[in-house]
Order: C-alpha cells, then sequence, then structure tokens
C-alpha cells in the first residue's frame, strides 16, 4: 500500500468515525421521526469505517491475526447498533451513551497500545 492511500483511508476512517460518533449521540436526544435519516448516516459512515478498516488491515498487516483487531470489531459492531438501540430504549439514554463512550475509547486504545 503506498503512502498516499494510506493517508486518504486514514482519514476516512476517522471521518466515518467521527460521523458515527456525532449520530449516535445524536440518536440519544433526537425526536423519533428522525430516526429513518440518523440511520440512514450512522449505517453508511459503519460501512465506511468496516471497508477502509479491513483494506488498512490487508495493506498493513496482511490480515495477519491480531487479538487487538478482535476487539476493535467487536467495538465497532457495538457501536454500529447504538443507533437503533436509541430509538427503541429512550428510557436508557444514559446508560446507552456510556456503553457508546466506553466502546468508543476501548477502540482507539487498541489501535494505540495493541496490547495483544
Amino acid at each position: 500500500m503506498n503512502p498516499h492511500e494510506s493517508i486518504i483511508l486514514h482519514l476516512l476512517h476517522v471521518a466515518a468515525a467521527l460521523v458515527l460518533m456525532g449520530y449516535t449521540f445524536y440518536a440519544f436526544a433526537a425526536a423519533p421521526e428522525t430516526r429513518k435519516r440518523v440511520l440512514i448516516w450512522t449505517g453508511g459512515a459503519s460501512l465506511v469505517m468496516l471497508l477502509t478498516g479491513l483494506r488498512m488491515w490487508q495493506g498493513l498487516y496482511g490480515f495477519a491475526p491480531a487479538g487487538w483487531l478482535i476487539v476493535k470489531l467487536i467495538c465497532w459492531l457495538g457501536l454500529s447498533a447504538l443507533a437503533g438501540i436509541a430509538y427503541r430504549k429512550r428510557g436508557k439514554a444514559g446508560l446507552l451513551a456510556g456503553v457508546a463512550l466506553i466502546l468508543a475509547v476501548t477502540a482507539v486504545a487498541m489501535v494505540y497500545v495493541k496490547p495483544f
């Protein structure tokens, strides 16, 4: 993978993560009629995150198995589901926001620390 592709993939990945987190937190307080639009944005951002993440995994690590990557995938899956759950469980918005924050911090920590 050349350096330009790597930079573009990183930028797209981080931008998609920001969009996913922003709209997920918006879903905790948004009106029910915004559900479709919010789920479209979070779904698109989630797909971009998955595709860019897989390409970086292939280009940088050659699909080598890594424990930190599995943890990051689990965090991504959890964050991807939270916007939809937020519209169904309005009373648990505070708890779900805490879970979203924990998942996001864990995913970022796995990238920088790579403990296993």
